[in-house]
């Protein structure tokens, strides 16, 4: 099957159709059909999109109304957090508590998200060791300065006294004057030199916690893989390069299948090894111009220079097809696992006005893919 049309391992005939009025790319047929099965497309993704959002939406809704959490962006971001599985601990906490109480609380709430993120890098706490190696730089500059002023203090004075050598006074007042001025001299040297060894040591300190806490903030603590932070920053840097270069450009989200199931079955311990392994599959086709990176939950996304949709589709359906024929084994009880696989969309960045529009066209992609059997990588149509 042609990769630059849609997916690999897509029957032919009828399937082809359902696809292409899904929205996947395909030359056979007229110009009207093309059109049709585009505008078909176009409503039946969004009507799809919809209507997933509204069913996460109303199960999110029910959760806080069940426990009567107020309408807080935080509370909100805990019930997806919890609905969706993003975060195995919160959903463990959750179990806990319903078992230990029968409900949860705003209180109760506000801990567990306090204590969750209390390791984590916050904006807060960049800023202050910016600040304080600001602080440590503008001390630095100072000792610079009060060593220069001394030096230049003490080079006055000496002339001075050199002018005096040249007189009519005597030479052992004017020497043991010249003495006592090069003792102070060399003792606030070494006052100054001990000064900015310390401001040294403070500073390369303070940089290299700064360094530790951009990685942080930058990577994913379970895979090591860039986060969705770093990543819509390169995004953004590759959009402006391309733009310059007039290469291509083509994003991919990449999706585990059924990957709730991996945690039920065998244990969240065994579903991070997942998502590791995985992870490290897709770090496999990484390099100079193409970034992996976790987005979230059990999703990745990938972002290929250089390369077209249909070429990013080929790169993502090889990983697939490799974690397909792999054979996991959960090393809890040394059972073998359900063959694990994931689902992809691609779509061309440079096809639509905004990355965002493409990220969005990936995402709809990949949810096809969901729906039309899974382990499977389908091309994105271009709407725009």
């Amino acid at each position: 099957m042609d990769a630059q049309r849609h997916i690999a391992e897509t029957p032919m005939g009828l399937t082809n159709r359902i696809a292409r009025w899904a929205g996947l790319r395909n030359s056979a047929g007229s110009a009207e059909d093309t059109a049709s099965a585009r505008t078909q497309d176009a409503r039946g993704a969004f009507s799809r999109e919809v209507d997933r959002r509204r069913m996460r939406y109303d199960e999110i809704g029910s959760f806080m109304m069940a426990h009567d959490l107020d309408l807080t962006p935080l509370n909100f971001g805990f019930a997806h957090d919890y609905i969706t599985g993003n975060d195995h601990r919160i959903e463990a906490a959750v179990q806990a508590v319903l078992l230990q109480r029968g409900k949860i609380t705003n209180g109760w709430v506000e801990k567990i998200v306090a204590e969750r993120h209390a390791g984590e890098v916050t904006a807060e706490s960049l800023a202050e060791m910016l600040d304080k190696v600001e602080a440590n730089l503008g001390e630095f500059t100072s000792l610079i300065d009060e060593s220069r002023s001394h030096a230049k203090d003490y080079g006055a004075a000496l002339q001075e006294q050199v002018r005096d050598l040249d007189g009519n006074h005597a030479a052992q007042p004017v020497l043991a004057k010249l003495v006592a001025l090069t003792r102070s001299m060399v003792e606030k040297t070494r006052q100054v030199e001990a000064q900015m060894r310390d401001n040294q040591k403070q500073t390369k300190t303070l940089q290299q916690s700064l360094e530790t806490a951009r990685r942080a903030a930058e990577h994913d603590h379970l895979t090591g893989l860039p986060n969705r932070r770093a990543f819509e920053a390169r995004m953004a840097e590759e959009v402006a390069a391309v733009q310059a270069t007039g290469e291509p450009l083509s994003v991919a989200f990449c999706d585990i299948d059924h990957f709730k199931l991996v945690n039920d079955t065998h244990g969240h311990d065994t579903g991070d090894r997942v998502l590791k392994f995985v992870g490290s599959l897709l770090s496999k086709v990484s390099g100079e111009k193409c970034h992996v990176a976790r987005h979230g939950g059990e999703e990745f996304v990938m972002l290929f220079r250089g390369k077209t949709a249909a070429q990013a589709s080929e790169m993502v359906n090889a990983a697939r097809e490799d974690l397909s024929t792999r054979s996991l084994v959960n090393r809890a009880n040394g059972e073998r696992m359900e063959r694990v696989t994931f689902s992809g969309g691609v779509a061309d960045v440079l096809a639509y006005d905004d990355p965002r529009a493409a990220l969005k066209a990936a995402d709809r992609a990949l949810y096809l893919a969901k729906e039309h059997g899974r382990n499977r990588v389908y091309i994105a149509a271009e709407t725009n």
